[in-house]
């Protein structure tokens, strides 16, 4: 994470890519409690008012911007950063035993990371493209009409044959997700300087909380809409 293939200063190289990690983390927390919604039996009217305000509100909208800009900066210079390494180190050690060394987490950080742009790409082209640029219903609710989301994202995940495929696929690319994290949030702080005998274990105690719950939670959503819509 300190030898960023975007950026020249060492300084930089580091905080950035930390940095950005640690403000998607936030994110996910975000867009979580947001999609929580969609467990609601009040046909749809929480998540969709929400996603009204996620997409109307002008502050959010800058924050969007931002998001869009961390992923593809978090994304891309990971990706570099992994074809550098290899580059430097063409040929593995004779007597490499990286499982001694390294987790599994850290080893995979540019296979999982990559996954999960392939995700993000196909979660954003399957609903926030068809909320903004696609044929989507519409909801009223105490005289306000709202874009339905909602049934497009319950529609998705259990309509025919493709609904339990999608449904796999989503539990897959959170579980993808909780190995990224599991190395993820902790190295983002020791990128920070934020190494200490007293705080690092209470570091490494909440990034393995953080990356084991927020998938978890994002999984359970779509596995209750398919079982009990």
């Amino acid at each position: 994470m300190s030898n960023s293939a975007l950026l020249k200063s060492s300084l930089a190289k580091k905080y950035w890519m930390a940095l950005t990690g640690l403000f998607l983390c936030s994110f996910l927390v975000v867009h979580l409690i947001g999609n929580l919604q969609l467990l609601y039996t009040d046909d749809g009217e929480a998540f969709n008012q929400y996603a009204k305000f996620m997409t109307t509100f002008p502050l959010i909208k800058i924050v969007s911007y931002l998001l869009y800009f961390s992923i593809l900066f978090h994304s891309v210079d990971g990706i570099l950063l992994v074809i550098k390494n290899k580059k430097a180190r063409p040929v593995n050690y004779k007597h490499n035993k990286p499982g001694v060394n390294s987790s599994f987490s850290s080893r995979m950080m540019g296979l999982l990371g990559s996954l999960i742009l392939v995700f993000i790409v196909t979660h954003m082209a399957q609903f926030w493209g068809v909320m903004h640029f696609g044929e989507i219903g519409t909801k009223t609710y105490d005289g306000e009409t709202v874009k339905d989301l909602y049934t497009l994202v319950v529609n998705t995940y259990t309509e025919g044959t493709m609904g339990i495929v999608w449904v796999a696929a989503y539990v897959f690319a959170q579980a993808v997700l909780g190995f990224h994290l599991w190395h993820g949030f902790q190295s983002a702080f020791q990128s920070l300087g934020m190494r200490h005998a007293k705080y690092t274990p209470l570091i490494k105690g909440v990034g393995a909380a953080f990356a084991v719950l927020v998938p978890l939670a994002f999984a359970v959503i779509p596995v209750w809409i398919y079982l009990c819509s």
